[in-house]
Parts: structure tokens; C-alpha cells; sequence
């Protein structure tokens, strides 16, 4: 049996997205089927729409989501009807290299569903990051579907299965922060946030955020900034310098993907300090750095995959944190929306009024 439901399709490069008639099949064996409750407009998606993933047109948009499971397939243990889940692009096969080194964040056979879902008239959609939550229901791979409690907003639950973890993972798994670190986080977005918030979370003394747009300047100090530098009138190396006695932080993550922003993180870091990069850069970018420099200032530099986390272990300890009141999950969401007005988020987004537009279903 399949399902004809409702979802958001970008056909062609560049091209405003599209609400069409989805057909989604019963789940198989290892798969769930998940009714979508709501899913985040994340940047990736726009990168979806606009060709700069890959060209495997046309696609079924949405990955940041929460939902419940209306069915599973044969061979599916852990994971039952009714489950409250945020939907994971990582699904750790456990049999890869990675996977048998104890590195399961690093995943190289992530798991996602092998049934298609398609358009009424049967052409194949590429679900965005093995997920496709811009629709009513969708179909993943049973790993991918990570339960957590149902107390949680799915408005804002769902935002942990992309940008909140990427951020938060980067400064709290990737960079390590610690109880007395230094710590400067470079694009102060939704991604930017969460990095500030888990460097706060992990104990940092002092989190400088850095950006060029007032209002996201304000959004670091609420999400635990102790400073913030203007980086449209001040050199952010110079300023990050003073603010830290002149040594540099001990941790910089760069969150903007730009050759511009990540030499400014390289060089804004204490010696032997380190550097992570969660920003996603475009494909064509390159950087140059003196080779001495890379020598001679030591430390570490880091990209970092999805917050290198670990979906099953990550996202309820997050949840678990919001729930306490301790992680402000719901101060990312900044509106909700209807399926019939993503593309009206994607402008939102590109102007930089929203950390986070979220479709509610």
C-alpha cells in the first residue's frame, strides 16, 4: 500500500519550490514510516534548491524534523507505532570501518530507506539528506528515527536533527570546550546559536560572538554570548585578541562556510588552540594560509560533520537538557509556517530576519 500526500518539491536549479502530490510506500524491511509533525526551513535546503549539493533533481526538501511513527518494517526492534521521534540524516551502520573503530559519528554507510518516493506520475524524488520531511508523511530508515520524550514541542524538538546538533556538537564534541575555556563563535545564525549555547552548557568562562548583523549580535547574548564584536567596524582577530588578554581563544568556531571568516577563526586563536569549522563552504571557495603559520601556531583545525554526534545518544540528551530548562530550544523557532510558504522562508532566511522558520504540519 502507499500513500499520496502533500510535500515540497524543487524541480530544477534555482527554481521556486513547488507543493505537489507525494506517493510515500509502506515501510520495508529496516524502515519507518513517519508522519511529519514539523520540520525546520534549514540553509541546506536552500543549497538543495539551488544546485549546490548535487543536480539529482527533483527533490523532496525538509530534513530537520519531528514527527511520530505511523508504521515500521519487518526486522525493526526498538522502535514501535506511535513513537515520538526527531529524524536523524546519520544512521550508523555499525559494519563500516568507522563504525567498528568505535567511531560511529563518523559513519561512512549511514542507513537511509531503500524504497522510493516519487511523484503521481511515478519520476523518483531525491529526499534532502535521506529524509524528505517537507511532507505529511515520509519514509527513512528505522536508525534514522530516534525517540525522545514526547513533553517536548515538536516545533522545536525538530531542530535538534540538523542545525541546533551541528552547532551544539561543534563546540561541545568537535572543539571540546571545557570548564574555563575561552571560546569565539564567527555568524551568529541558527548554527552560530546553538555553538554558543552548548560552549556555555560545557562551561566556557567567556563565549564572544562575532557577526556583522546587529540583530544576530543580539541573538548571541541571548543564547549565552558574554561579548560581542561588530565585524562590520572592527577587526574581529584584533577584538577576540583584546577581549582574551591578548592571547586569542581557546576555541574559535567559524560558522559562516567563507575563506574570509575562516582566516579570521585561524588567526583569532590562542597558540595551540582550535579551530572548527561547521560552516559550509561553496564547492568553488579555496584558501591560502603561510605554511609557517600553520606550523608555528600549532594546535588544531577541525571540520566538523553533523556536530560529530551521535543521533541515538546526542539528540535525547539535548531534549533532555530544553526540557530542564537549561537549552532554549523554542528561542530558535521564529515563526511557524504552512507547507504552501517554504519558498517564502528561503527569502526570509537569505535576509537574515530568522534563525529559524519552521513548517508545522
Amino acid at each position: 500500500m502507499s500513500h499520496e500526500v502533500r510535500g515540497v518539491i524543487a524541480a530544477g536549479k534555482g527554481a521556486p519550490v513547488r507543493l505537489e502530490t507525494v506517493v510515500v510506500p509502506d515501510p520495508g524491511p529496516g524502515e519507518a514510516l513517519v508522519r511529519v509533525l514539523a520540520c525546520g526551513v534549514c540553509h541546506t535546503d536552500l543549497h538543495y534548491r539551488d544546485g549546490a549539493i548535487n543536480d539529482e533533481f527533483p527533490f523532496l526538501l525538509g530534513h530537520e524534523a519531528a514527527g511520530t511513527v505511523e508504521a515500521v518494517g519487518e526486522g525493526v526492534s526498538g522502535l514501535l507505532a506511535g513513537d515520538y521521534v526527531i529524524i536523524a540524516w546519520r544512521a550508523p551502520c555499525g559494519e563500516c570501518r568507522s563504525c567498528r573503530r568505535g567511531r560511529p559519528w563518523y559513519c561512512f554507510a549511514s542507513r537511509n530507506a531503500t524504497q522510493p518516493m516519487t511523484l503521481a506520475d511515478g519520476t523518483r524524488l531525491s529526499p534532502a539528506l535521506g529524509i524528505g520531511a517537507f511532507a505529511e508523511l515520509t519514509l527513512v530508515a528505522a536508525g534514522q528515527a530516534v525517540k525522545i520524550d514526547p513533553a517536548a514541542r515538536p516545533e522545536a524538538a525538530g531542530l535538534v536533527g540538523c542545525g541546533v546538533m551541528a552547532g551544539f556538537g561543534a563546540a561541545v564534541n568537535t572543539g571540546a570546550v571545557q570548564r574555563g575555556d575561552t571560546v569565539a563563535v564567527i555568524g551568529c545564525g541558527g548554527v552560530g546559536d546553538a555553538a554558543i549555547a552548548g560552549a556555555t552548557i560545557a562551561g566556557a568562562r567567556q563565549v564572544i560572538g562575532v557577526d556583522i548583523d546587529d540583530r544576530k549580535l543580539e541573538w548571541a547574548r541571548r543564547f549565552g554570548a558574554t561579548d560581542v564584536v561588530d565585524s562590520r567596524t572592527t577587526d574581529p582577530v584584533e577584538a577576540i585578541r583584546e577581549l582574551t588578554g591578548g592571547n586569542g581563544a581557546d576555541v574559535v568556531i567559524e560558522a559562516v562556510g567563507s575563506p574570509d571568516t575562516y582566516r579570521q577563526a585561524f588567526f583569532a586563536r590562542d597558540l595551540a588552540g582550535t579551530l572548527v569549522q561547521v560552516g559550509v563552504p561553496d564547492p568553488t571557495m579555496t584558501i591560502e594560509l603561510p605554511m609557517i603559520e600553520l606550523f608555528g601556531r600549532g594546535g588544531a583545525l577541525k571540520s566538523s560533520w553533523y556536530g560529530d554526534c551521535l543521533p541515538s545518544r546526542d539528540f535525547p540528551l539535548l531534549i533532555g537538557l530544553y526540557l530542564a530548562g537549561r537549552f532554549d530550544l523554542d528561542g530558535f523557532v521564529s515563526e511557524t509556517i504552512g507547507l504552501d510558504e517554504v519558498e517564502h522562508a528561503f527569502a526570509r532566511m537569505q535576509r537574515g530576519e530568522v534563525l529559524r522558520s519552521v513548517v508545522v504540519l
